[in-house]
């Protein structure tokens, strides 16, 4: 098996025509193509374009025959994101069934030629010879190789410079970084720490950060990565999309679509997650992916091209959808930017939406309606819970509790009133911190799930309070009514602490 690799995998094939008339070659071509099953999207005097059908194996290959200087230039290509960079054989395997079928076709039409090229003729004149500028795989094709992707050109200019912008801010982020480590003596155990921290400085997506007021965030979070992998994959997607549907929106509209995307995918995050850090450019490119699926719904390109475009395109938009299922990766993000991209894009390029014609001033009016209405409602209705300052009281509160344990190992030869006073500060006063703690707790706005971890927190500390006053009593009067109290109160608390740690996870010393 001949494996083709590379971004857009294909196998070309320079065939010298000779005496070989082009007409009767594209006559040949078209009969070969229709007996291999393949739909012809196109066919004039400049060549043909066909396309293989869908299947287990393949979600279809672009075959196309372009003439050069009296050569037949044979392509397939694959339509859709490749795996692994690589087709699996599928264009060597399409071009031996073409050629030898090519070869059965003009045997049998050695006696028709004449009475044949009449109808091909005569159907050719008829056709758009401009075709083949604007085929689905047009901005593809003059990729030659990996460094033009890196280069604006007529139908691809956005792409490249969004490309550019997303690759200097990693480098920029990552050389900031180490620096901060470095300069700041980072150790190894706080490494992570310190990056969750670094986050909020540089542009990421929060809530608590987006409604106070630093919106812009849901713009920037976009060009933010923490790795090379993460980087590597968004920017592949997005120069696959940008290949395939920049030169059909315009620039301007692609960038626009691009960002508004992202913008609505951050909403939507926010929405969805009240805590943590959104970054990277996947929900714009997955707006990118609803906006292709709008051109395509919409006939924007010839039928059996639509046909082959939309399969791969699902195939590809669903995988990332179920790959999004991961703990690690924002999947709110990813389906804000594909509903909002596709309904961007259907607005743009359709003039009747549902039973209504509508002047383009009234649907970018819509749109823009839609959008404010969108962001005003996150704004309005998502609750803005201060899940963040309550983990930052939380660790003030173990870091309280490292300590106590140790008014339990007081020294039975110390005097009393050492050991009041190491009952009094390991205790007490220990907890009596925990206790403002707990008081600075009760003035935060949380969602159900942290209000109940909060109850916990406030019954073992007033619980814990009382006790060890009552410990305290008993190293200053050695009563035994104080003991009896004590053990007594202790159990409790011990119900206590094990129902915390069976409902909600916290473990009390």
């Amino acid at each position: 098996m001949s494996i083709s690799w590379g971004y857009s995998p294909k196998i070309e094939k320079y065939i010298p025509l000779g005496d070989f008339q082009i007409d009767r070659y594209l006559l040949v071509a078209k009969q070969a193509a229709e007996n291999l099953g393949w739909k012809v999207s196109h066919i004039s005097e400049k060549g043909l374009i066909a396309y293989t059908p869908i299947s287990l194996q393949s979600y279809s290959e672009e075959v196309s025959i372009m003439f050069d200087n009296n050569f037949a230039i044979v392509k397939s290509e694959c339509i859709g994101i490749q795996m692994l960079f690589t087709d699996y054989g599928k264009n060597k395997l399409n071009l031996d069934r073409f050629f030898h079928e090519f070869e059965y076709v003009e045997y049998h039409l050695k006696d028709n030629w004449e009475e044949s090229l009449t109808k091909l003729r005569a159907f050719v004149a008829v056709q758009d010879p401009e075709y083949f500028e604007k085929a689905p795989l047009t901005i593809k094709n003059k990729i030659k190789n990996v460094f033009y992707l890196f280069i604006p050109q007529k139908g691809y200019v956005v792409t490249p410079i969004l490309l550019y912008l997303n690759i200097v801010y990693f480098l920029l982020y990552f050389l900031i970084l180490n620096a901060s480590i470095t300069y700041n003596g980072v150790v190894l155990g706080d490494k992570m720490e310190f990056i969750r921290e670094f986050w909020s400085h540089i542009f990421s997506n929060n809530r608590a950060l987006v409604l106070k007021g630093q919106v812009w965030r849901l713009f920037t979070y976009q060009f933010v990565h923490l790795y090379f992998l993460h980087l590597f994959f968004n920017m592949y997607s997005l120069v696959y999309i940008g290949l395939m549907i920049e030169h059909k929106l315009k620039s301007k509209n692609f960038i626009a679509i691009y960002l508004i995307s992202g913008f609505c995918g951050g909403l939507t995050s926010i929405m969805m997650h009240d805590i943590g850090f959104g970054i990277g450019a996947s929900g714009a490119v997955m707006g990118v992916f609803g906006a292709f699926l709008a051109l395509l719904v919409s006939n924007t390109f010839e039928k059996n091209a639509t046909k082959a475009l939309l399969i791969s395109t699902v195939i590809v938009t669903a995988f990332t959808l179920i790959n999004g299922l991961s703990a690690m990766i924002d999947n709110a993000a990813h389906i804000g930017g594909l509903i909002s991209g596709f309904i961007l894009t259907y607005f743009l390029v359709n003039e009747k939406i549902g039973k209504f014609e509508l002047q383009s001033r009234w649907r970018y009016t819509i749109l823009c309606g839609l959008l404010v209405i969108f962001t005003s409602a996150v704004f309005l209705f998502t609750p803005n819970f201060h899940s963040g300052q309550f983990d930052a009281l939380v660790e003030q509160f173990e870091e309280n509790n490292r300590e106590y344990h140790k008014v339990t190992e007081i020294p039975d030869d110390l005097s009393t009133l050492q050991k009041m006073k190491m009952s009094r500060k390991y205790g007490w006063d220990l907890w009596e911190r925990n206790g403002i703690i707990v008081t600075n707790m009760q003035q935060l706005k949380l969602d159900e799930e942290h209000k109940k971890i909060r109850s916990f927190y406030e019954e073992v500390t007033w619980k814990t309070i009382k006790l060890e006053y009552v410990r305290y009593q008993i190293y200053k009067t050695r009563s035994p009514d104080a003991k009896s109290k004590f053990d007594e109160m202790a159990r409790d608390l011990a119900k206590v602490k094990l129902a915390a740690k069976e409902q909600a996870g916290i473990a009390f010393p």
